[in-house]
């Protein structure tokens, strides 16, 4: 997945079941703690954060089940790919996010990996999970749109 975008984002991987899941009120930005071992994987592209997710854990955030696989080439000091890794945010950012999840019941998801000026970045989406019905209302309005678009392919 060597995306490159004109903005000189290349991005690494993308949590396309988030915006399925769950509807998105605010995005930011954080930086990421890795070791060696954990950047040389991601630089391969051996990542997934599909199913990861975003706590306060004394004061700081941390992001928990991303996989980041083990690389090959680091033998002895390789890391664990479910490890807990540190996300790297402002106090009054972190605050923000602390206070949304404690007051108003949102949840912090990843929404893609990107690599930034040679720096590992996270986009993280501050979420609040869809009911079912939401859920097949979203899947309707895309099965239309797809419908509509091979109607308006057709008659052309």
């Amino acid at each position: 997945m060597n995306n490159k975008t004109n903005s000189g984002l290349k991005i690494i991987c993308l949590n396309r079941k988030a915006s399925f899941n769950y509807f998105f009120e605010d995005l930011l930005e954080a930086g990421i703690v890795l070791k060696g071992s954990e950047i040389k994987s991601i630089r391969n592209g051996k990542v997934n954060i599909a199913d990861s997710y975003a706590i306060e854990k004394n004061g700081e955030i941390i992001l928990i089940n991303s996989h980041i696989s083990s690389y090959k080439q680091a033998s002895y000091s390789n890391h664990n790919p479910t490890d807990e890794r540190k996300l790297l945010l402002n106090k009054k950012e972190i605050n923000k996010l602390i206070g949304k999840m404690q007051r108003d019941g949102f949840t912090i998801v990843p929404t893609k990996m990107y690599f930034k000026k040679g720096r590992a970045k996270v986009e993280l989406a501050i979420a609040k999970g869809k009911k079912q019905y939401d859920k097949r209302a979203t899947k309707k309005n895309r099965d239309w749109n797809r419908d509509k678009a091979r109607y308006v392919r057709k008659s052309s």
